[in-house]
């Protein structure tokens, strides 16, 4: 049985999600708080398995909800909104940041034409997340841009040599969005080629994810569109339910193809698709999330030669797909996300005129 705590001001929400947790045979409601504060007394005498937490909320708000729980006594947190515009997306990324592992749309009603995949989804997603094992999240000012700093922070071993870099390909899941910050902050504004993400997300929140990163980062993030050129210096991320990967002459591609590994965006269609393309000038860096999804795609890139790393289990939040690549010998490196960015940035400093994604 897993226990779940409601953290939403809504009444009739708050009803209607506890009703949708109801349905579902494994899911048991120990309590529901109205307010940040509420949520922060029940969790002083109850130990649920997960949380479903609003991010407006009376008094503190949910992303200040999070950071408490996060920095005090740690459970899996899955966020919930009802709104995907800017203000709201950069608090729920924001919650991601300090330790909230999901995001899922608050559903729109019982009558509502997506009621029942509205539900499914909460119920996957809190199933999911009440397995994986927290830890405690000091405090700390989130989204700190670091750029060249925290690049020339120390040395990086790197056997790059002769590796003329053309593009990176990088892929996450749970506890993924601050890793990717993470790298994507320690990059100069000049990294001399393009950058392309899968971020596995609820549908919805990936223009909201996209903007959060410029913002964050300093660096012009896209969600993704097919038949545009990678640009240097750009990322662009796998939009909504659709993969992405390199067509044969180098522009982006977005399909609505199967699902591979369960998923879609897939990481393992991008990472195939650059391995196709770009062999040895490509780099590939697979970051925590549960799964496998791009583990053996990570290996076809590193037996083409291409750059392969994998996050190191202390920095994950989910060591699952790393530790799948890492099984499969995949991974030239295994490091931290800060360190990534310092290997990155190495691999492509040997030769800034050759970026782009040309061949």
């Amino acid at each position: 049985m897993i226990n779940v705590l409601i953290v939403e001001d809504s009444r009739v929400i708050r009803d209607y999600l506890v009703y949708i947790l109801k349905t579902d045979p494994d899911m048991q409601v120990i309590g529901v708080a109205g307010s940040g504060e509420a949520a922060l007394e029940f969790l002083a005498e109850h130990l649920p398995d997960v949380i479903l937490m609003d991010i407006h909320l009376p008094g503190i708000d949910g992303f200040e909800t999070t950071r408490r729980i996060m920095s005090s006594n740690p459970v899996p947190i899955v966020v919930c909104t009802a709104s995907t515009h800017f203000s709201e997306m950069h608090t729920v990324m924001r919650a991601l940041e300090v330790g909230a592992l999901a995001a899922v749309k608050k559903p729109r009603g019982l009558t509502g034409p997506d009621a029942d995949a509205e539900s499914a989804a909460i119920i996957t997603a809190l199933k999911l997340m009440s397995e994986v094992k927290v830890v405690r999240r000091w405090n700390r000012s989130p989204a700190t841009p670091t750029h060249v700093t925290a690049v020339a922070a120390g040395p990086v071993l790197c056997d790059g040599s002769g590796h003329d870099a053309a593009i990176v390909a990088i892929g996450a899941s749970t506890g993924g969005p601050p890793a990717v910050l993470r790298i994507l902050s320690c990059l100069s504004p000049a990294f001399p080629i393009p950058i392309l993400v899968v971020q596995h997300i609820a549908a919805g929140f990936t223009a909201g994810f996209a903007e959060w990163l410029t913002t964050a980062s300093g660096l012009p993030v896209h969600v993704a569109h097919g038949g545009e050129t990678p640009l240097p210096g750009h990322v662009y991320v796998a939009p909504d339910d659709h993969h992405l990967r390199v067509a044969r002459r180098g522009e982006l591609e977005t399909t609505r193809d199967a699902p591979l590994n369960g998923v879609r965006p897939s990481v393992g269609v991008l990472f195939r698709s650059v391995a196709e393309r770009f062999g040895r000038r490509a780099i590939g860096v697979l970051l925590t999330g549960m799964g496998r999804d791009g583990a053996e795609e990570l290996k076809l890139m590193a037996d083409r030669g291409a750059l392969t790393i994998a996050q190191d289990e202390e920095s994950c939040v989910v060591f699952g797909m790393p530790a799948e690549t890492i099984k499969l010998g995949a991974a030239r490196f295994v490091l931290p996300p800060h360190k990534i960015a310092e290997l990155l940035t190495t691999a492509v400093a040997r030769d800034t005129s050759k970026g782009g994604t040309r061949g």
